[in-house]
């Protein structure tokens, strides 16, 4: 890892969201963009970034421009120690979704990193249509972050499966790798499971699978836990709750948990409980071992 894209739209929940990544950068030593897309209303009226008032285009610019400005000095002066992240201004007009991918593109962006709105953390940004096609067009790992997510140390991430696409499975776990080293965290490798007792060809399949992992990855800090919950939602929120993790990853691809909780019923009451960033792994995301 080593550019991050902080976007934002100045709210008080992106604030908090640029400032989390920066802090991230810092621990990783990577670089940041930060970045505003000036978006027209009529054309988003779902979007989840700021919409700005109807006005003069190079008068909306020039003030867009100026808050960038102020958020990165006022990143540059939240903390002076160790590591100093070089920021860089990205201040665009646009469909948000559109404008992030050319931005990703043509910058070689690791990780994007935006907050979520709403009181009730994730709930709003998941359930908006703008949010979803962001999270659906994503080719870069993308990072979630709520309000209440502190500025701490990432000790552990929590992965996240069913364990439906065994491969693809492993190729998101081989693209947390770099970023767990870097950050010195261990790996959780979570299956949520309803059923009592897991099955011993599971419980087999799990041992030999991280066996292979941390040995072809020469990462020995990767573990695995059942979690025996009615479903995958009440799993998640007992996870984020009392998991003891400091970051929840999920890999997303088409007809996968992570899509039926974007769109499913119990979004809402999920997201009241998650205090904690959520990485979105796209599918077609893969690390070599050796990155």
């Amino acid at each position: 890892m080593k550019k991050f894209l902080l976007l934002t739209d100045f709210s008080s929940n992106a604030r908090h969201a640029a400032e989390y990544g920066y802090h991230l950068a810092k621990q990783i030593q990577a670089n940041v963009l930060l970045c505003n897309i000036v978006t027209i209303p009529a054309e988003t009226p779902h979007s989840a970034m700021l919409v700005w008032p109807m006005d003069n285009p190079d008068n909306l610019m020039e003030g867009s421009t100026d808050e960038l400005k102020k958020l990165k000095n006022h990143l540059k002066q939240k903390d002076k120690e160790g590591f100093e992240p070089i920021i860089h201004l990205i201040n665009e007009e646009g469909l948000v979704a559109d404008r992030v991918n050319d931005i990703v593109n043509g910058n070689h962006i690791d990780m994007v990193v935006m907050g979520t709105h709403g009181s009730s953390g994730l709930s709003t940004f998941l359930l908006g249509n703008h949010a979803r096609f962001m999270i659906d067009s994503a080719t870069k790992p993308l990072l979630l972050v709520p309000h209440t997510a502190k500025q701490k140390p990432v000790k552990k991430i929590g992965y996240a499966t069913d364990f439906t696409n065994k491969k693809e499975d492993l190729a998101a776990i081989y693209a947390l790798i770099p970023l767990a080293k870097l950050l010195n965290s261990e790996i959780l490798v979570i299956h949520i499971q309803d059923k009592k007792k897991p099955s011993p060809s599971l419980k087999k399949w799990l041992d030999e699978f991280l066996i292979e992992i941390s040995n072809k990855a020469n990462y020995p800090g990767i573990y695995y836990r059942i979690v025996e919950k009615a479903n995958t939602e009440y799993g998640l929120d007992w996870l984020c709750e009392f998991g003891q993790i400091d970051m929840l990853a999920m890999l997303h691809r088409p007809k996968n948990f992570l899509s039926s909780l974007i769109s499913g019923s119990h979004t809402q009451k999920m997201a009241r409980h998650i205090q904690i960033p959520l990485l979105v792994i796209p599918s077609n995301v893969m690390y070599s071992i050796d990155e």
